[in-house]
C-alpha cells in the first residue's frame, strides 16, 4: 500500500541527558528511537551469541552517532511522499506472517512536477549505507528529500541487512528493486534516460557493484545476476565509500570480523571485482561524481577509486573536502547533515552533475 504525505515529519528531540548516561542506559535510552530507521536486535536469533553481540553493539554504537541528528530531520514543504512502496510482494512491516521490511521503497517527487506533469524530471536511486547491516531507508530520508527539492525524483531504497542475507542477496534485493523502478517508471513525472544511482558508505560499495552488474556481463555472472535489471543508469554519486573488500583488504578483514566470513560467501568469481582497480580496468563504467572530505576516516578508499578512474581515462569528478582543524564534518557528512554549508555545496555539485547528464 502506498502512503503518500506532504507534511513535514519530526522526530523526538535529543535528550541532553543521554550526554552523561552509562552504557547500558543510554543503549535503553536510544534503541526504541532508532528502530526507526534501523533493525537493533529482532533480526540477530539466526547467527551465534557472539557475533550477535558484535552486530547489536556497532548498530547501537552508530545510532548513537545518528540520534542527535534526528531532530534536525524534516521534509521540504515542497516535496510529496509516497512511502513503504513493496518492490517485491514480502515487503512490509509484518515479520510473524512472513513480510520483509528489507523489500520496501520509498519515492519522494517535487510538488511541482507532480501538478505540472510531463515526463522530464531526472531520478536519483539512493543505496543508504550502514556497515552493511545497520540502516533502512528511513536513515536517509532527510538526506533524499532534501535532493528531491532541487528537483528530482528519488527512489530511496531498502535492502536486508546482514544478518538476514549476505552480500550477494543485498545486490540481489537492489537488483528486484531497480526492476520494480523500471516497470513502473511510466507511472510518474520522470525522464527514464536520466537515472542516476547514489550511495554513501557500504552503500556506495553496493551501489558501484549495481553499476558493474549492469554494464558487464561476467561482473552480472559472478555475483549470481545473470539477468540485470537492465535500467539505464546514466551516471553515479558516490559519498564516502568502502571500496576494496578483497579477501586481503583492512576493510575485508574488519567487515568479516563483525559480520562474519558467511557475508562473502559465494564470492569465488567476484574476487575481481572486488578491487576498485580491477574493477575499473574491467567495467565501462557511465560518469562518476565522487565526494569525500579530508578527515573521513576511509577517504583513502575514494581517493583510490578516484585514481583508477584516471588510470583509465574515465568521465569522474572528484571532491575532497579540505576540513580545518577546528571543524569537523566526518564519514557521509552530505547524507547525515544536510543543512551544513558543505553539505548544500555537495548537493548543489550532485545536482549540476545529473543536469549535465540529462538529455
Amino acid at each position: 500500500m502506498m502512503n503518500t504525505m506532504s507534511t513535514p515529519y519530526s522526530l523526538t528531540c535529543p535528550d541532553l541527558d543521554t550526554l552523561t548516561m552509562e552504557r547500558d542506559d543510554l543503549d535503553c535510552a536510544i534503541a526504541p528511537i532508532a528502530r526507526y530507521w534501523t533493525e537493533i536486535d529482532d533480526d540477530l536469533r539466526s547467527v551465534g551469541a557472539e557475533q550477535a553481540a558484535k552486530i547489536r553493539r556497532l548498530r547501537l554504537d552508530t545510532a548513537e552517532f545518528d540520534y542527535p541528528r534526528a531532530a534536525y530531520w524534516h521534509d521540504p514543504e515542497s516535496v510529496d511522499v509516497i512511502a513503504d512502496v513493496p518492490y517485491r510482494a514480502d515487503g512490509g512491516y509484518d515479520r510473524a506472517h512472513g513480510q520483509v521490511r528489507g523489500h520496501l521503497l520509498d519515492l519522494y517527487l517535487p510538488h511541482a512536477a507532480i501538478v505540472s506533469g510531463g515526463a522530464t524530471l531526472p531520478v536519483y536511486i539512493d543505496v543508504h549505507g550502514g556497515g552493511f547491516c545497520y540502516g533502512y531507508k528511513e536513515l536517509n530520508r532527510n538526506f533524499c528529500t532534501h535532493l528531491a527539492a532541487l528537483g528530482f525524483a528519488v527512489f530511496s531504497l531498502n535492502y536486508r541487512p546482514a544478518p538476514q542475507t549476505d552480500l550477494r542477496g543485498q545486490l540481489a534485493d537492489i537488483q528486484d528493486a531497480l526492476r520494480w523502478i523500471r516497470a513502473n517508471l511510466d507511472r510518474f513525472p520522470v525522464n527514464p534516460d536520466a537515472v542516476f544511482l547514489t550511495g554513501d558508505s557500504a552503500g556506495a560499495c553496493l551501489a558501484l557493484l549495481t553499476m558493474a552488474i549492469e554494464r558487464d556481463a561476467d561482473a552480472a555472472q559472478a555475483f549470481g545476476a545473470p539477468r540485470p535489471s537492465e535500467l539505464p543508469i546514466a551516471g553515479g554519486a558516490l559519498i564516502s565509500g568502502v571500496y576494496d573488500v578483497t579477501g586481503a583488504s583492512p576493510m575485508r578483514e574488519r567487515l568479516t570480523a563483525t559480520l562474519g566470513a558467511r557475508f562473502f560467501a559465494g564470492l569465488d568469481a567476484a574476487q575481481p571485482f572486488l578491487s576498485p582497480a580491477a574493477l575499473v580496468s574491467r567495467c565501462p563504467l557511465p560518469p562518476l561524481y565522487l565526494q569525500t572530505s579530508s578527515d573521513d576516516f576511509i577517504e583513502a578508499e575514494t581517493l583510490a577509486l578516484a585514481t583508477s578512474l584516471s588510470v583509465h581515462g574515465c568521465d569522474f569528478e572528484l571532491h575532497d573536502e579540505k576540513v580545518p582543524s577546528t571543524r569537523t564534518l566526518g564519514h557521509v557528512f552530505p547524507v547525515c547533515m544536510t543543512w551544513l554549508e558543505e553539505s548544500e555545496q555537495v548537493l548543489a555539485r550532485m545536482q549540476r552533475f545529473a543536469y549535465r547528464l540529462s538529455r
